[in-house]
């Protein structure tokens, strides 16, 4: 085991600046932002398990997670779903903790465990009296070391019919949840591992081989592909020696060579129309924006919340309750490890249409692209930042997913508290205008969400395309293997 770096303590500073006070420090720079005090060490294992250490004695609880740097992002097509797939199969045992036995080391004794797979991670955790923290590290280190022991055909064939039948409930019986994928179909090529999502396709699973599972495994589920972070009432000495002793003989695995995901190449506006089972119209406009790397991902962020959400955001005034012509109003900044989206989502109340809406979000952002943001709406934004990010901080768990998180994709587990945090506090007025002008152009997906057998439903009918699903059930074999 390698020697631990120092101990890190951020700078104490207010946990929260009243709202008044950041009015004074809208144009200031990123030093003078209220910071994070978050005590962390950091270390790693020869195997190259990197693990981060946050003493917190506040309640008698701990929180553990283990972040892997895999997700649909590094599946090829023909073989998506992988990554999610895997999220089930890590709780069907080990080589030596049989079926149920998480569950009963877990919520047995009070605590909670689950696991959850994005684009670019999979991250599953438990939270534990502090006294059971030696059972939850052996339980993470079980199946990070020795899964593939107890994992055979009958098992695997149970967790991708599960699986399955997710998809189908979430995606392909839910109202309007297909129509992510259609537009990321639209917005990126069919190569590209960002244009499908993280649950797969239907043909995919069905095809997908307990062989298959195993090598994806072995490549991505290694400690040196992989982020532990354990927060709250610990000794540190001991937690050093409780990680060796469970995870330090688990060997390294093979040098990971990362996809190169380019940008999205849309140059140009997509008009679709998707017919659904659905009995209100919906319409969705999706511009390619920036991945979680990229400097301007703070102003975007916060332009999203003054075009949308609140009662008096841009779009949610002019809308919902000026005209009255949508039921609601949704805007979010989707920043990915390489590639982002910004996005729209309106659905109209009865006697308007999606014409209609569209032709007022245009305009409600053709405005905001003139004027900028007032420094009323600023510091509104900026406030309700501040309290979501402090209020996600409140608890072991939220703090372990930041730090994993942070270490996996800017290998600096206090990124958020030192960088990030401080940009988005010193974004401009100027700042959002010039995003705003920069990504929300002509370049974008327009999506209308229609019930079937009813295409003129859609947004300006006679320029739109009517586009099918590929992910649809009835168009796969469902043959068993």
């Amino acid at each position: 085991m390698s020697l631990r770096s120092p101990r890190v303590l951020l700078t104490i500073a207010p946990l929260f600046t009243p709202i008044a006070a950041l009015a004074s420090q809208q144009a200031a720079p990123a030093s003078t932002a209220p910071s994070i005090r978050i005590p962390f060490e950091k270390y790693s294992l020869s195997n190259g398990l990197t693990v981060v250490l946050s003493e917190d004695h506040t309640t008698p609880t701990v929180a553990v997670e283990v972040i892997y740097h895999v997700g649909s992002k590094n599946e090829v097509v023909g073989h998506t779903g992988f990554a999610h797939m895997f999220e089930h199969v890590m709780f069907t045992g080990s080589g030596h903790v049989p079926y149920g036995t998480h569950d009963k080391f877990t919520e047995g004794v009070g605590g909670t465990n689950n696991g959850q797979t994005s684009f670019d991670w999979t991250r599953y955790w438990e939270t534990d009296p502090s006294n059971y923290l030696e059972t939850a590290l052996w339980l993470e280190s079980d199946r990070m070391g020795f899964l593939l022991d107890s994992l055979d055909e009958a098992k695997f064939r149970a967790q991708r019919d599960i699986v399955k039948n997710e998809r189908r409930q979430s995606y392909d019986n839910q109202p309007y949840n297909r129509d992510g994928e259609v537009i990321r179909l639209a917005m990126y090529p069919s190569t590209n591992p960002y244009s499908w999502s993280t649950i797969g396709g239907m043909t995919d699973l069905t095809n997908a081989t307990v062989e298959d599972v195993k090598q994806f495994f072995r490549l991505y589920y290694a400690p040196n592909n992989a982020t532990l972070a354990i927060v709250g009432d610990i000794d540190p000495k001991q937690t050093r020696a409780w990680v060796a002793k469970y995870f330090g003989d688990i060997p390294r695995g093979k040098p990971i060579t990362r996809p190169n995901v380019p940008p999205s190449p849309l140059s140009n506006e997509k008009r679709l129309t998707f017919e659904d089972r659905v009995q209100i119209p919906r319409l969705f406009i999706e511009w390619p924006s920036v991945n979680m790397h990229s400097d301007d991902q703070p102003a975007l962020d916060l332009l999203t919340d003054i075009l949308a959400g609140s009662r008096i955001a841009r779009l949610t005034k002019a809308l919902v309750y000026d005209t009255q012509s949508a039921a609601s109003v949704n805007a979010f900044q989707n920043p990915s490890e390489n590639v982002g989206e910004l996005a729209i989502i309106a659905t109209p109340r009865p006697g308007h249409t999606l014409t209609e809406l569209e032709t007022q979000i245009d305009s409600v952002i053709a405005r905001f692209k003139r004027e900028g943001p007032t420094a009323e709406e600023l510091i509104r934004v900026k406030a309700g930042q501040q309290l979501q990010f402090l209020n996600g901080l409140q608890s072991n768990l939220g703090k372990a997913f930041q730090l994993a998180e942070d270490q996996t994709f800017f290998n600096d587990p206090s990124y958020t508290f030192r960088i990030a945090y401080p940009k988005t506090q010193a974004v401009t007025a100027a700042d959002i205008k010039r995003v705003a002008n920069k990504y929300l152009g002509n370049a974008r997906v327009v999506l209308s969400n229609v019930p079937l057998g009813k295409p003129e439903m859609a947004s300006r009918a006679d320029k739109s395309t009517v586009v099918t699903d590929p992910f649809t059930e009835k168009a796969t074999s469902e043959a068993k293997p």
